[in-house]
């Protein structure tokens, strides 16, 4: 027996995993996400150096296969942060105001920022274990 349910496409998360993955969603989108998607209409070098990002998370993710969940992408920008963390990298406390030199990282984490947006407006009451 699992605490998860199941349907068509694979395990459902626990409702206790939807909501820490949205918890989490929603930090990085007040410091990261928010601020970015701003700086892309002004910048547009910024938009294809996300788009990039995103095209690769998604290929990281499988997401050409199956549905990218708030789970999935949360757990993914954890690791991606935590190893960026490791390597000295320091996650910023307040949004995000100069992108002039978006490094890596935060680059990565925008883009996760703008599939979590995607996932939302498509799915919004089903989130599924990748």
């Amino acid at each position: 027996m699992t605490p998860f349910g199941t349907s068509a496409r694979g395990l459902l998360a626990a409702p206790s995993a939807i909501r820490s993955a949205r918890t989490a969603l929603n930090e990085l989108q007040v410091t990261i996400g928010g601020p970015g998607l701003a700086a892309i209409a002004a910048r547009p070098g910024l938009l294809a150096e996300v788009d990039q990002h995103r095209a690769a998370v998604r290929d990281r993710l499988l997401g050409d296969f199956r549905p990218l969940s708030e789970v999935t992408l949360a757990r993914y920008a954890e690791g991606v942060r935590d190893a960026a963390i490791e390597c000295g990298w320091q996650p910023p406390a307040e949004p995000v105001q100069d992108w002039s030199g978006t490094d890596w990282v935060t680059a990565r984490l925008l883009a996760v920022c703008q599939l979590a947006r995607t996932s939302r407006s498509t799915r919004p009451y089903l989130t599924i274990l990748d």
